[in-house]
């Protein structure tokens, strides 16, 4: 096995238990992640009425998490790719831990707004640590399906959010009010994860790409073992040789990975737009219907049921259709449901348009994941994708600060087709630019094994 990369002896493996210990471990930390992203603005009109939170205070509540969420994908994605998947997303969730737990506590919005943002710079590398993990530790032909059931478990905080808060936000219990309740759940939650966490192995593809080949072969002989046990192990497809290589910013900006650079991060100053846009400012919209905070929790919690059924339907999808196709697919349905939803007025056909939403907003967000995490070399994938998730999250600040004035002035329809125009810009975005993925390992789409400027063309 000397001159075999690890890459090539891990997609030769089937599903083992430690694929299967390795996606729950980290579907339930994104859980977490989601369950904080999407609390302050479930709880936006609740909190105003707490804190008596004058308009122009809003949408820096609203943006406080995000803003700390950008810097912290920025700066923990380059720590991962220098220092190791592992020890980046375990002081992630040790971050966001703490901080949520002071948030619960805040006697007023100025310091609620500061432990969000503190809170946010452990959150913010979460989900593209993750990609980056579970890819480099998935064989190829199922990489699509168990990040996707990941992000199956991970979605269903929403509901679970919309629920609690329904449940909790009328009541106090142990002399907390209920909102303060669901924070405490956050901070805990990610606290277990983080103690089971503890016994994930490194990423092998990252240890041999950072030199450390011993202790990649030592995980690579374990998993082989373990599928060895199963009698399912495949003879090597590939006598690719191992590459290794110090993690560098500028490789994006080498002429083959300089087109996806741009073509991902023009995606995620979009996508953060139709996607956190509604999850984000839900209550306030159905607020602006003129419905009350409870029919608002009401309602956002039956249209928060379809990101949990959204990822689920990707499931079937992910490996059938070319991840760049699926993103284009997904991002043309949120345009026409996003449109549908606000000129609704009926209950009925908000809660319907609602729901179709969030259930093909998750197809979208499980496909682009995904193939975040393939494009790019394990050297610099979490760097890659931190960096470029890091713009959804600044734009995720900022987006308050676009929409809600929209919103305020024009309406929910308005603020829609804004949103429908991010996503017709994302269609071309990806379908001009990004490069087929589905099924193929991951040192092949992104010219690791091929490494010529021609082999990147004949991936397009």
């Amino acid at each position: 096995m000397a001159n075999i990369s690890i890459g090539a002896r891990l997609d030769r493996l089937p599903i083992t238990r430690l694929h299967k210990k390795a996606t729950l471990l980290i579907g339930t930390g994104i859980f977490f992640d989601l369950f904080d992203i999407f609390l302050a603005g479930v709880l936006s009109t609740v909190l105003v009425e707490q804190f008596h939170i004058d308009e122009k205070w809003l949408p820096l509540l609203l943006a406080s998490g995000f803003l700390g969420m950008f810097i912290g994908a920025i700066v923990l994605g380059g720590l991962a790719d220098r220092f190791g998947r592992k020890k980046a997303f375990m002081y992630n969730l040790a971050i966001y831990s703490i901080f949520s737990l002071l948030a619960a506590f805040s006697p007023n919005v100025g310091l609620l707004i500061f432990f969000r943002f503190v809170a946010g710079l452990g959150l913010g590398a979460e989900p593209p640590l993750c990609d980056a993990y579970l890819s480099e530790l998935l064989p190829a032909s199922q990489r699509g399906r168990y990040v996707a059931w990941a992000y199956t478990l991970a979605f269903l905080a929403m509901p679970v959010e919309g629920i609690l808060a329904k449940i909790l936000v009328p009541v106090q219990l142990f002399g907390l009010e209920g909102w303060r309740l669901l924070f405490i759940i956050g901070s805990a939650g990610s606290l277990i994860v983080w103690v089971w966490r503890m016994h994930l192995p490194e990423s092998p593809r990252w240890l041999e790409a950072a030199g450390r080949l011993e202790e990649a072969n030592q995980i690579a002989v374990q998993m082989e073992d373990e599928a060895k046990a199963l009698g399912e192990l495949k003879p090597v497809q590939s006598t690719t040789p191992r590459q290794t290589s110090v993690a560098s910013f500028s490789v994006l900006w080498q002429k083959r990975y300089r087109r996806y650079t741009l073509m991902l991060w023009f995606f995620h100053i979009l996508q953060t737009i139709g996607y956190y846009g509604f999850g984000t400012l839900v209550p306030l919209i159905l607020k602006a219907k003129g419905y009350t905070i409870l029919h608002s929790l009401e309602y956002t919690a039956l249209t928060f049921l379809g990101y949990p059924l959204g990822s689920l339907l990707s499931l079937p999808l992910v490996e059938r259709i070319d991840r760049k196709w699926l993103i284009v697919l997904s991002a043309f349905l949120m345009a026409v449901f996003g449109i549908s939803f606000g000129m609704a007025n009926l209950p009925s056909l908000i809660v319907i348009f609602g729901f179709l939403y969030t259930l093909v907003s998750n197809v979208f967000s499980n496909a682009f994941h995904i193939y975040q995490a393939e494009i790019f070399p394990t050297s610099v994938r979490a760097t890659a994708a931190g960096s470029a998730y890091s713009l959804s999250r600044l734009m995720s600040g900022l987006m308050p600060f676009m929409l809600l004035p929209v919103l305020n002035h024009y309406g929910s329809a308005a603020m829609f087709s804004v949103v429908a125009v991010a996503m017709g810009l994302i269609m071309v975005d990806i379908g001009l630019f990004g490069p087929r993925s589905t099924g193929r390992s991951l040192e092949d789409v992104n010219g690791e094994e091929r490494g010529s400027e021609t082999g990147f063309k004949n991936r397009m």
